[in-house]
């Protein structure tokens, strides 16, 4: 069941006079399609889903999924650190023709390990769609232990681990450990390489919201051989990451795409805040030959 390979976009959301703009959200969706992107993640934690109502995370899904129109898997979040209302997310995401989701720990409530067993069990039984897990322990927390995700491995529709712990050894293991029973997917840019040469299908990135072509032909030339020219790919593309990391995931990218003129707009919902680093931001960009 695995839901893609290569290179997923985790997609910003476009806002406009503090309302979702879906004009930008189609270019946006376009420039991926244009860009051979291989799936599209809505409503993650880069799309600033915490700060959305419900029916604005329902609109925001089911524009992009109308405009893909199938030619690509479409990933919607389905997080929450109330399980029930992330069953309430998995079964709406059914419901809207969602290809998979993509389910964060549960965040602030630091669970025990169990309790993560428990919580994605109950997603798992509610819905017929695959679902790949979200390790970000940065942001939640807590972190999916090694022998947890192993608990969990094929588990129903259970088929993949995003891993943004940062933590290459913890990677490893959870390869070591699952033995191909889960796709294994960077969530990190600039370890996308070290993932890829351990068994992983690829990256659910953030830069590609600007590059998708880029980072669909790092990963797909590694799966075709050429290690060595998807190692420079990865190296060239280092300095662009740190920029788009140089403060908290979206805000950069956000203003990245509008320097492209992909959206119209920066704004982000409070307490997220407008990109201070800017000029670092722009020449960087034009350091890795992007026209802005």
């Amino acid at each position: 069941m695995t839901i893609f390979q290569g290179a997923a976009t985790a997609m910003i959301t476009p806002f406009k006079d503090d309302k979702v703009d879906f004009t930008s959200l189609e270019r946006l969706v376009k420039h991926q399609l244009d860009g051979n992107i291989d799936a599209l993640v809505v409503n993650g934690t880069t799309g600033e889903p915490t700060t959305m109502t419900h029916d604005e995370r329902t609109a925001v899904a089911s524009a992009v999924i109308e405009i893909v129109a199938k030619r690509v898997p479409v990933i919607l979040g389905a997080g929450s650190n109330n399980t029930y209302t992330a069953r309430e997310y998995a079964e709406e995401a059914q419901d809207l023709g969602a290809d998979g989701l993509l389910v964060v720990t549960p965040y602030y409530n630091k669970c025990t390990q169990n309790g993560i067993v428990q919580h994605y069990k109950v997603l798992a039984d509610a819905v017929d769609l695959p679902i790949i897990m979200y390790n970000v322990p940065s942001r939640t927390g807590v972190n999916i232990a090694p022998e947890t995700a192993l608990k969990l491995a094929g588990y129903r529709g259970i088929v993949g681990i995003k891993e943004a712990s940062g933590n290459v050894t913890q990677f490893t293991e959870v390869a070591r450990l699952t033995e191909g029973k889960l796709d294994l997917y960077s969530g990190d840019d600039g370890l996308v390489l070290p993932i890829l040469a351990l068994g992983g299908k690829g990256v659910i990135s953030v830069a590609s919201n600007i590059v998708p072509q880029y980072m669909h032909d790092m990963v797909q030339t590694f799966l075709d051989g050429d290690i060595a020219k998807s190692r420079k790919m990865q190296l060239d593309i280092c300095p662009l990451v740190k920029a788009l990391f140089c403060e908290v995931n979206p805000i950069p990218v956000k203003c990245a795409a509008k320097l492209m003129g992909l959206c119209e707009d920066d704004y982000l919902r409070l307490p997220l805040t407008r990109m201070e680093k800017r000029d670092y931001l722009r020449d960087e960009m034009r350091a890795f030959g992007l026209n802005v």
